[in-house]
């Protein structure tokens, strides 16, 4: 891997101006060592969250939003967005009980995979949510609770057998959706790069973390059984278990384990959620800045070294709602993660990108929440966007010209056994 690192660089420096374009997107990202690859080729690159695709999709007059929010991204070289594929429960659910689907709010899911297509853009799907928003855990203990099973809390949803068996048929009922604009399957989709098993795990009632271990190997197991086409993530934030919680931030032991968690079989990469502003809410910006670039590094290390797995850094950003919070602030937290990512990528090193919390499309100032960023209106926060978005394109472009050359060379040795041994006969009279 350093070898190659060696030469992107010098690639880097030497031909920016005759870069030739990445091949078509159309097929399956898969893993090899350390690195996502698409077509053959090493897959780097940043993204976005938007958590609404489904949910604003189901109604059809608010549909421009997802196309207008894909063109843009496109634009600024962003290739990857990660939402829902859960909405339990409430008001325009997917799943609305146990087991029973709303077909309108799959439809709005179905045109947001199929828009994303229509742009090039990979999707990573979550398929329930570790909080209220959206059902989440506590929706499905409460089906179970109003199903005669006894439940002593949300923890009980890595559990209990009655809630265990509703969250599998969710992930049947999703994978084996054939999309209603495309005639085809998710599971046979290409346009989605991973599923994700929870959107931040998190099990206070056992810190251990076993308890959340036994559930992440039985689901990606189960999952894998139905879909081997594509990646698998857990959807975890990052925190580590007693061997390494000195790293986690101060009382941040939420019964997951970073290392062992993403060692499981059936786990292709690993993720980390970074949001220094919550966490160390009472720290100095600085401190929080110093805390940020050692999460970064420590987990890149940590994937690289020990898991030997691909990292892709799911969740990042900065609130500009409180007060005193700028957008230089901001803007160097993304700069923080992006040059990681970056130093890592061109190196081969296990980073692969970065997804940013969150993109709105304009006219959706009531999704606001202090990190939404819209990316057409201007600011330096989305010129840093598509800088650094450009960077990872050049890397895989890189990639791409040395496959080129490769092939090139085993085309030319072809040639050149084929002339001899046509020379050969020739020479001989026959």
């Amino acid at each position: 891997m350093k070898r190659w690192g060696v030469v992107f660089f010098v690639l880097l420096i030497q031909n920016q101006g005759i870069l030739k374009p990445v091949e078509a997107e159309d097929g399956f990202v898969k893993t090899r060592g350390l690195q996502l690859v698409l077509n053959g080729i090493p897959y780097y690159a940043n993204g976005f969250n938007a958590y609404w695709l489904m949910y604003v999709a189901t109604d059809p007059s608010q549909r421009d939003k997802i196309s207008s929010a894909f063109q843009e991204a496109t634009k600024h070289g962003l290739s990857i967005a990660r939402t829902w594929a859960f909405s339990d429960g409430g008001y325009r659910p997917l799943q609305s009980s146990p087991g029973s689907y709303n077909e309108q709010t799959f439809q709005g899911l179905d045109f947001a995979i199929s828009e994303a297509k229509k742009h090039g853009i990979k999707l990573i799907l979550s398929l329930v949510n570790n909080y209220e928003n959206f059902g989440g855990r506590k929706q499905y203990v409460d089906w179970a609770r109003s199903q005669g099973q006894s439940i002593k809390s949300e923890d009980d949803f890595y559990t209990n057998s009655v809630v265990k068996d509703f969250y599998r048929n969710h992930i049947k009922t999703v994978l084996t959706r054939t999309n209603s604009l495309t005639g085809v399957a998710y599971k046979d989709e290409p346009t989605i790069m991973a599923w994700e098993l929870m959107n931040e795990p998190r099990c206070t009632s056992d810190p251990s973390g076993k308890t959340i271990q036994a559930w992440i190997t039985e689901m990606a197991s189960y999952l894998k059984s139905i879909d081997g086409n594509h990646l698998l993530e857990v959807g975890l934030e990052g925190f580590y278990g007693a061997s390494k919680q000195q790293t986690n931030p101060k009382y941040f032991q939420v019964g997951t384990d970073f290392i062992a968690n993403n060692q499981i079989p059936g786990i292709d990469f690993a993720t980390v959620h970074s949001y220094p502003d919550q966490w160390l809410s009472g720290s100095s910006y600085e401190d929080q800045v110093s805390f940020l670039n050692n999460w970064v590094n420590d987990h890149i290390q940590d994937a690289q070294n020990i898991l030997k797995k691909p990292i892709l850094f799911a969740e990042f950003g900065r609130s500009l709602k409180e007060s005193g919070y700028t957008t230089n602030q901001r803007d160097q937290i993304f700069t923080t993660v992006y040059s990681a990512i970056y130093s890592s990528a061109r190196g081969g090193g296990a980073a692969v990108g970065g997804l940013f919390w969150q993109l709105l499309a304009e006219g959706m100032d009531s999704f606001q929440d202090g990190y939404g960023i819209v990316l057409s209106e201007s600011s330096s926060t989305v010129g840093l966007i598509s800088e650094e978005s450009q960077r990872l394109i050049k890397i895989r472009k890189m990639y791409a010209r040395l496959r080129n050359i490769e092939k090139w060379k085993r085309a030319r040795e072809i040639r050149r056994a084929q002339w001899w041994s046509g020379n050969k006969v020739n020479d001989t009279g026959n």
